[in-house]
């Protein structure tokens, strides 16, 4: 009867952590995203991120950038608004033209549509 019990109190553990682990799982990134995620890891984040220029005004955090319908500059939240300001610069920040080609530019923008994830 005690290893009846054991093992109906094992399968219960095991099937609510299934359902646990499967609400916070996390769609892996796909090749475009991932290679998104690397650009904005080796041109952005040190701003975004760490601010490890100790720059006194520190850039806009980008988590969920598409979130709202202006980016923090003004601009609007679309790809053409997030290009723009990236390719031109504006305010503080620098302009990055040259810097991302189009396949380049498209995957730093498919990542940033993940929320940054």
């Amino acid at each position: 009867m005690i290893h009846q019990r054991s093992f109906s109190i094992l399968c219960i553990s095991v099937c609510v952590a299934t359902m646990i682990a499967g609400c916070h799982a996390v769609t892996p990134l796909t090749a475009q995203e991932a290679e998104g995620k690397h650009l904005y890891e080796v041109r952005c984040a040190h701003c975004h991120e760490e601010n490890d220029l100790a720059l006194k005004k520190v850039p806009p955090d980008l988590h969920g950038v598409f979130k709202s319908s202006a980016l923090p500059s003004g601009a609007p939240a679309t790809d053409a608004g997030v290009r723009h300001v990236v390719l031109a610069g504006k305010g503080m920040m620098p302009s990055f033209n040259g810097r991302f080609d189009d396949t380049q530019m498209a995957a730093l923008l498919a990542y940033l549509h993940t929320g940054l994830r």
